[in-house]
């Protein structure tokens, strides 16, 4: 094993604070140099994590660094081309945050291009190294609350941003359960972006798992934003968020609050992925579970496109959103172009891609 594991990241906006959180806090690793075409946004971060390498272009840091692990933390459009381009360069392991893509069937060649070169791909859904998560995944697989039928969650700002992280929640604390079959519908009757791709106004999702429980997803319907669920079992209820879980079992018929502690999901998420490398464990990020939650995605979309229940695996590679739009069969109402993520863009850009 080399002395230090040598990590670039690629992206200085908000979620690569957590990358680098995660990697200083381990001795075995580095952060040797950071990419970011905005030198605002480089100097700031490489100020704040000691980072005196700093690049604007993300393909000559991993040529000249020749790093073993690549943290790709920028918009959703570019993990698959920068995926691939990091793949190529043969790192031991690429850590991509998530959603790992806006299409299958860019996830798809993402997985491709990690296999062809050797490459161990993460997806960084890091809720799964979140305590009460954890806590979750243990009482169901215990029995807690019997067999699990119905799991509900509500999120916002599109499907592909925090319902991505709600719909493997439902996969991951059920324990990586497979998804049959899809119905869902969406309403877009304004022309709304999220980080520069098409979002629905609303949406709703009926997800049927191959244990027989089946998932119901709400974006921006009935109340606020709730990043946690509730899981109904045949012997009992188990409701949680990211900081404790409540569990109503059927013999007790009383509510029983589970405060959970643990590490932080960052630094859990870059010590497996070390793990990982070195062959001890396998990452819980790892491509495949991230590729899952896009399938389901899509075929949320393919279903509302298509008027009709999608069973997987997804055939259409493409997003069925973008067809809707361009086809005509989803028009914009109230015309008007908007970002939700304009708040992000620095100097005089209130647009992606403005001079």
């Amino acid at each position: 094993m080399a002395d230090k594991y040598r990590a670039v990241i690629a992206g200085c906006g908000s979620m690569s604070h957590g990358h680098a959180l995660g990697y200083q806090s381990m001795e075995n690793v580095e952060v040797v140099a950071i990419a970011d075409p905005v030198a605002e946004a480089r100097a700031n971060f490489g100020e704040r994590y000691r980072v005196k390498r700093q690049y604007e272009d993300f393909r000559q840091m991993l040529d000249e660094e020749r790093p073993d692990i690549v943290s790709i933390v920028t918009w959703h459009r570019l993990h698959a081309p920068m995926t691939i381009a990091a793949c190529a360069r043969r790192p031991k392991a690429v850590l991509c945050e998530k959603p790992m893509s806006v299409s299958l069937g860019d996830c798809d060649e993402m997985i491709v291009a990690a296999r062809r070169n050797e490459v161990k791909l993460a997806i960084a859904h890091q809720r799964r190294f979140n305590p009460a998560w954890n806590e979750a995944r243990k009482l169901i697989k215990e029995g807690a609350i019997g067999r699990p039928r119905q799991v509900v969650a509500r999120g916002g700002q599109g499907l592909l941003n925090d319902c991505s992280h709600l719909l493997d929640m439902m996969r991951y604390v059920q324990g990586d359960v497979e998804a049959d079959w899809v119905m869902g519908n969406v309403e877009r009757k304004t022309d709304r972006y999220e980080r520069d791709i098409r979002i629905e106004d609303r949406s709703a999702g009926i997800i049927h798992f191959n244990n027989g429980a089946l998932g119901l997803i709400l974006q921006e319907l009935d109340g606020p934003n709730y990043q946690g669920g509730i899981f109904y079992g045949s012997e009992g209820t188990l409701e949680l968020d990211e900081q404790k879980v409540r569990l109503l079992n059927s013999t007790t018929g009383k509510w029983e609050e589970r405060v959970v502690q643990g590490e932080d999901p960052s630094v859990a998420q870059a010590r497996e992925l070390v793990e990982w490398i070195e062959g001890k464990t396998e990452h819980r990020g790892r491509a495949e579970n991230g590729r899952a939650a896009v399938e389901i995605i899509m075929a949320i979309y393919e279903s509302a496109r298509m008027h009709e229940v999608v069973s997987l695996p997804l055939k259409t590679r493409t997003s069925p959103i973008d067809l809707m739009v361009e086809s005509g069969a989803l028009p914009v109402e109230r015309p008007g172009r908007y970002d939700i993520r304009a708040f992000l863009l620095r100097g005089e850009a209130m647009k992606p891609g403005e001079v």
